[in-house]
């Protein structure tokens, strides 16, 4: 009889633990970049890039590709906004810079070019706190893709005592 009382405690915990994971997925919390925090990274960016001379936009989007932050410099053109943008999206679709996934997959570039909101070109840097993706800075406007995304590094750099961040 003792058995019979265990096997029927076990199966209702059991039937319990089952009916948890069943609905675990409907509510989700997510770790996402805040509007202060992205709005600092875009200003932090454009500074960076202005005290090396170059006139850029940065373009800070979230975990899911929503824009949360663009700030074009005075001098930067308004087309540097898109690709920005388009940069910052890459990177979110790969979860890698977008550098590293441009040399990564050259053989896909062109194709991936034809997507529209992504483009495959160098300057646009993921954000990771605390083991989470959080989101992504995309740059244009400086003379290269690869000090576009200097001064992305430069903005992270400056604010990781606010947030803990990985850069790779």
């Amino acid at each position: 009889m003792k058995n019979v009382n265990f096997y029927q405690g076990l199966a209702v915990v059991v039937l319990m633990c089952s009916a948890i994971s069943a609905n675990a997925a409907d509510v989700l919390n997510e770790n996402n970049i805040g509007m202060e925090l992205s709005r600092d990274l875009a200003t932090e960016t454009v500074l960076a890039c202005r005290k090396d001379g170059y006139h850029v936009s940065a373009v800070v989007v979230d975990r899911f590709g929503l824009v949360r932050s663009v700030l074009r410099d005075d001098r930067a053109s308004r087309f540097t906004i898109e690709i920005a943008k388009r940069k910052a999206n890459m990177t979110i679709m790969a979860w890698t810079d977008s550098g590293v996934f441009a040399k990564a997959r050259a053989d896909i570039q062109q194709e991936l070019n034809h997507i529209d909101g992504i483009i495959v070109m160098e300057g646009g840097i993921k954000i990771v706190s605390g083991g989470f993706n959080i989101g992504a800075i995309g740059v244009s406007g400086a003379p290269g893709g690869e000090k576009d995304a200097a001064c992305a590094k430069a903005a992270l750099k400056k604010l990781e005592e606010r947030v803990s961040f990985a850069i790779e």
